[in-house]
């Protein structure tokens, strides 16, 4: 008989059989089938000690800032039609041969998703929710949804990098660079999918192309100063907040990268038995058998469970 691994699910229904090991603990409360994931989810927040929130593409898809669709086919129509890129990722991972080609994407997504950034609904109604509470952000988000919608960003970790920084293409060093001004002059001066060439940004120590700061599977990425702070602030939430009734919190977190926050909330949650591991995703990704009797999965639309909570 194969025994199931770590990254296993201990059952599909949500809601029942997950809540009522929860319940059985006797730790956490107010869990039941009459109630709407919402008002157990907001029974849940109420009861926690502290919340740790990980915040994955899902929750700025919930807030309306999606990659695909017609906020990708009005913003980048002629890339699309060159590339035949179905979304803005793709576009945005893709290495392109002329770097006046690149610069005229990576600006024009810069602007949407960064120094343009619109405020959405799901980041404000987190933030109320979150209002008074002992909490930290982790996001693998790296547009600028969190500062548009008036978070505390010295509660957020970004760990995955910023879209309106840049770092060296030759990781030469470890700092990165914005330049707003010269990011709208890309954008408005660009023709033909083309920026003009005295405007494509080099790095400062060895000469080399600056790109926008993201990670890679080789080099990993450029981590600043300003990076190093975020990361210490979480370590420090996490050393003080070993016991206790804490809730980790997953929202949007898919499978493309689970060592950032799936994994080590899974891991966290494990390590404490007052703690819980709450997952808020449409999809019904595998829980781990580690955390069986201390994870609920919140199935319905992000968007609407926040609100709802909010308005309470």
């Amino acid at each position: 008989m194969k025994m199931p691994s770590s990254t296993e699910t201990f059952g599909n229904k949500v809601n029942k059989e997950e809540m009522d090991q929860v319940m059985e603990t006797g730790i956490w409360t107010g869990l039941d089938q009459a109630s709407s994931q919402a008002s157990q989810l907001g029974r849940l927040i109420d009861q926690a000690d502290a919340i740790l929130v990980g915040a994955g593409a899902g929750l700025s898809a919930a807030a309306g800032f999606t990659y695909s669709g017609d906020r990708f086919s009005q913003a980048f129509p002629d890339f699309i039609a060159k590339y035949n890129y179905f979304d803005m990722l793709q576009a945005f991972l893709d290495d392109y041969e002329d770097l006046r080609e690149y610069w005229a994407f990576q600006s024009r997504f810069a602007l949407l998703n960064y120094f343009d950034q619109a405020v959405g609904q799901a980041y404000l109604d987190l933030k109320d929710i979150l209002e008074g509470k002992d909490y930290h952000v982790l996001t693998t988000n790296a547009d600028n949804a969190f500062e548009a919608g008036g978070f505390d960003m010295d509660k957020v970790f970004r760990i995955q990098g910023e879209y309106g920084l840049w770092q060296c293409s030759r990781f030469c060093h470890q700092q990165t660079y914005q330049d707003e001004a010269l990011t709208r002059q890309m954008v408005d001066q660009q023709e033909d999918m083309k920026v003009p060439e005295d405007l494509i940004p080099y790095c400062p120590k060895c000469g080399a192309p600056l790109e926008v700061n993201k990670r890679d599977a080789v080099h990993g990425m450029v981590e600043d100063s300003n990076w190093h702070q975020q990361e210490e602030r979480y370590r420090a939430f996490l050393k003080g907040h070993q016991e206790g009734k804490i809730l980790y919190l997953e929202i949007g977190v898919g499978v493309t990268t689970p060592q950032f926050i799936r994994e080590p909330f899974q891991d966290l949650t494990s390590q404490n038995p007052q703690a819980l591991y709450v997952t808020m995703n449409q999809r019904p990704y595998r829980i781990g058998q580690k955390v069986k009797g201390q994870a609920v999965r919140i199935t319905d639309d992000i968007s609407q469970v926040l609100h709802t909570i909010s308005n309470r």
